[in-house]
Formats: structure tokens, sequence, C-alpha cells
């Protein structure tokens, strides 16, 4: 059962005192776009968001374990509205991996059944696709890309997003142990995860520098948060395994993200200021030099300490719970949903 009105209230209150942490702590800098927008709006969504989901043909399956949390909270939030005339959304549900004809199929049964597509060619309609949908020619799955908001997992497959439109899901972080001491100086001025990132001249040359850890998956949490906790940086490589950004932010370690264009699919891109949490360096010509003169600027004064305090809030909005909880990854997903509630209505008589 979702939180009680007042342990909403307390909630909001809780973010709002560490909103204002956040920015004592480092003048006027937040981890929010909009910290003035965002607290009100997301009180606004609570009371009023309805979303109408469409009844599948067939029991759904899903290829992620977070795609499936998203639609069961989705399921039994009080966001699902049994009218559809008091949607602001609807949603598409598919299941993973069946084929664009299927889908194809799916839009043109709501188009022949329901009046809500035609009013926006499916403008107010969002679906969830790990593996995305690319540019077809027909007709049904053109309106879907074009005008209805996938929600994609992050990595987004590439060519598959439309920035600004489309959402991602934050990692599956589904909890966050208790931070671990953290020594005063690190250990490690970074901590590379063998298996999160490609083999490359620079992760061997990584390997052999002692202020360096690159080793596999650790044994198991304690040990990782450990590694976390006693590392200045953690090193990400765009389009790998990137899940772990998420505790990374949490237990102190400024991620350091190696990519070779701006990345237009991180998660809560509409709440998070990124770059005032994270660190993102090109590939091009990037040796174990050029990554530590750049970790060098970001310790300068009190860049780094800002940036993991920052962090350490950013975290808690990245957490997927079982029975979600307020200001949790589902409800900022849902959050970025409402910001994207407004389309325009064609009037119905021009499509009969």
């Amino acid at each position: 059962m979702f939180m009680t009105r007042f342990s909403f209230f307390l909630c909001f209150s809780f973010f709002t005192l560490l909103f204002l942490h956040s920015q004592s702590a480092i003048g006027s800098v937040s981890v929010y776009l909009s910290p003035n927008i965002l607290f009100p709006n997301y009180q606004n969504m609570l009371k009023s968001f309805r979303i109408y989901i469409y009844t599948p043909a067939r029991p759904l399956s899903f290829a992620s374990p977070v795609e499936s949390l998203f639609f069961s909270s989705l399921q039994n939030s009080p966001f699902v509205a049994q009218n559809p005339e008091e949607a602001h959304l609807f949603f598409v549900p598919f299941a993973s991996g069946i084929s664009t004809r299927s889908i194809a199929h799916v839009i043109r049964d709501l188009r022949m059944d329901f009046p809500y597509w035609n009013r926006t060619l499916g403008a107010d309609h969002f679906y969830v696709s790990c593996s995305g949908l690319g540019y077809e020619s027909d007709r049904n799955l053109v309106e879907l890309k074009k005008n209805s908001v996938q929600i994609s997992c992050f990595p987004a497959p590439e060519g598959k997003f439309v920035p600004h439109k489309d959402i991602t899901l934050p990692p599956p972080v589904y909890s966050l142990s208790a931070h671990p001491p953290r020594n005063k100086t690190a250990r490690y001025r970074g901590f590379v995860k063998h298996n999160g990132v490609k083999e490359s001249a620079l992760i061997n040359d990584l390997r052999n520098a002692s202020d360096f850890l690159v080793e596999a998956e650790p044994s198991d949490e304690k040990t990782l948060a450990d590694r976390l906790a006693s590392s200045e940086f953690c090193l990400f490589e765009y389009g790998a395994d990137i899940s772990g950004i998420g505790k990374a932010l949490h237990f102190g370690c400024i991620p350091v993200v190696i990519t070779d264009h701006p990345m237009q699919d991180l998660p809560l891109m509409d709440v998070l200021r990124w770059q005032e949490i994270a660190v993102f360096v090109g590939s091009n010509s990037l040796n174990i030099s050029g990554l530590k003169r750049v970790m060098d600027r970001t310790c300068e004064g009190d860049t780094s300490e800002g940036m993991r305090k920052l962090g350490a809030a950013a975290s808690m909005h990245l957490v997927w719970n079982e029975m979600p909880e307020p200001y949790d990854s589902f409800h900022m997903v849902m959050y970025q949903l409402w910001l994207r509630r407004h389309a325009i209505r064609y009037a119905r008589r021009e499509w009969l």
C-alpha cells in the first residue's frame, strides 16, 4: 500500500530540507534542474495524474526485471484511471520481443476500437521497450515512434531513442546499504569494474597504475561497498554495463563516464543536473595522463566534495523499491511522464 498523505508530507519536508542542505554545502548549486518547480509540481502530480492502461490481449512478459517492476508498480499505483476519459496519458502494453508487425497490429486495434489514439496520433500515449523501436514504414509504427513516449532501459540502443521525448529507466538499483566509513584519503584514485568496460590500452595502463584498482565483480556487496567508498572516482564506459552509477553516487565515488558523444539518454534528465554529480570525458586520445588531469581539475578546491554530497542526494532517486516510495525511481519516471502530459489534441472530425 502506498504511503498515507501525512507520510507524503513528511517525505516532502525531508527532501526539501535535503535540497536546502545541498545548496548550503556548496553555495547556490543544486542537484536539481528546477528545484523550485520540482517539489510543488511533484505534489500536484500525486493528486492529479491519471493514466489509463489498455488491456493487453494476452499476459505480458518483459525481458528485463526493471521493465517488469515498472509495469507492476504502475498497475498497483493510484495513478491508474478506470475511466479513460479522466486520463492524461494512455499506456500501450506489449510484451518484450514481439515482432514489429505484432506491435503495428496492437496500434491498429487501438485506432479502430478507441477514439483516443486518433485524437493526437498517439502523442498522449507511452510504452515500455528496452530494445526500442527503429524507424519503420508502417503508419502505425511511424506514429508510435515519432509521437508516443518510449520508456527505454539505460543506456538506450543506438538510434532508437528520441531525446527530449523519450525517457530511460534508471538502472536496476534495488536497495542501498548504509555508508561504510569513508577514508579521508581514499585508498584508490579510481576504481574500475572489469566487466563494466571494454578492453583497451587505457584499461591495460590503469591495471599497472598503483593508485587505480581494476577488478572483476567483487565477491559480495560489502566488498563492493568498500571499493566504492574508498575510491575517489569510478570509471564507466558508455555502452557497457554502467548500472553501477547509482551505487557509486551513493557511496561517494564520483562517476567518470567515457563517451564519444553527448549523452542524451541519462536517467532523470528532466530532474537531475548530471554535470554536477558526474564527469564526462571523450575517448578520443584519452590516456592515463589525460584521465589523471581530468581528475586533478575535478579535485580543485571543494569541487569534488561538493559533487559527492550532491551525488549522494541524487542516488536516492535512482533506487527501485518493490513497494514504491516517494521520490524513488518509479515516482521520478512518473514525474517525467507528468511533464509530458500536455499534447495537442486534434479535432476528432479531422479523422472521420
